[in-house]
């Protein structure tokens, strides 16, 4: 009986779900990556509607939401704070990832001073 067979077999067997588990884990890294990207892009968006001053605030808020939801962040939430003459905004959603080891949550921030409008 030749055994060399069932060796071969059982290599693939031990070697393809190891390959099958990198490539998946490669292509959830990238996702996750590019949902702290949108994130960010979201919340630099935020913050340059917000810091021209308080009548943007509602159509900021809404600028990100757009970005965020576009670029496929679940759960979108958006908080600022206004201190010392910096705004800073809170950008934070779930990555859809397929397989969640408690990374999905993903949190961007961005600051920015508020800008100081004078009258001539």
């Amino acid at each position: 009986m030749n055994q060399r067979g069932v060796a071969e077999s059982t290599q693939w067997a031990l070697l393809l779900p190891t390959l099958l588990l990198l490539v998946l884990g490669l292509v959830q890294t990238g996702v996750w990556l590019y949902s702290r990207t949108v994130a960010a892009q979201a919340a630099a968006a935020v913050a340059d509607l917000r810091a021209t001053g308080p009548s943007a605030a509602d159509a900021a808020r809404e600028t990100g939401q757009r970005i965020a939801v576009a670029g496929g962040l679940e759960q979108v939430q958006i908080s600022e704070t206004i201190a010392d003459g910096r705004v800073v905004i809170t950008v934070t959603g779930r990555a859809p990832l397929f397989f969640d080891v408690g990374q999905s949550l993903i949190t961007e921030r961005a600051v920015l001073p508020l800008e100081a409008v004078t009258q001539p």
